[in-house]
């Protein structure tokens, strides 16, 4: 997908699609790599854009593992489509994940990995969407998330990195700064206790 195409995404869908621009394979890779991918038998994405995350979740998950994507915008919905065929992208929200895990015969996922641009959601949406993802990742389950480095510096990243997260998912762990993506980014990571 062009730059320019993605961008007018991004203005026209401005709550819901958040990037300053598309994100680097470096950053794909580097949360991929955190999220353990080789190790998930259910496998799921928030936010595929136009497909970066999505395509090196692809390359890396294990070839007997069930992966779906979600994405809101049915314009990244397509780009995703066909930069990653064969790849299950539901065109949809994050905060409905428990549905569709449950129409493709799932009660749960080992690994999410969000691509969701938390500081532009409103707390209603940040806790919807923080509450389904607690319910469906089984016990010992990752959630892998990320953000630009100053996120956390505007109130609704600050509400939801240092409060709304590591209250549901105690020992978050940072990691980064991630220097080969513009902006830079951290990368979240919360295991859901036992």
């Amino acid at each position: 997908m062009p730059w320019i195409t993605f961008m007018k995404e991004v203005i026209r869908e401005n709550k819901t699609t958040g990037a300053l621009g598309p994100s680097s394979k470096a950053l794909a890779k580097a949360v991929t790599t955190i999220a353990d991918l080789p190790s998930a038998g259910i496998i799921v994405e928030y936010g595929s854009g136009e497909g970066v995350f999505t395509e090196a979740i692809q390359r890396k998950m294990n070839g007997g593992s069930f992966f779906m994507a979600l994405e809101v915008n049915p314009v990244l919905v397509a780009a995703t489509k066909k930069r990653c065929p064969g790849v299950n992208v539901i065109h949809g929200g994050a905060q409905h994940t428990a549905k569709y895990l449950r129409e493709a015969g799932y009660d749960h996922c080992d690994v999410i990995v969000s691509g969701l641009p938390w500081s532009r959601f409103s707390d209603t949406l940040q806790d919807e969407i923080l509450e389904a993802t607690y319910q469906v990742l089984r016990p010992g389950g990752r959630f892998v998330t990320f953000a630009y480095a100053f996120s956390p510096l505007f109130k609704p990243g600050r509400r939801f990195f240092k409060g709304k997260l590591p209250a549901t998912f105690p020992g978050v762990e940072r990691i980064g700064p991630i220097w080969k993506n513009m902006p830079p980014c951290h990368v979240y990571v919360g295991v859901k206790q036992a």
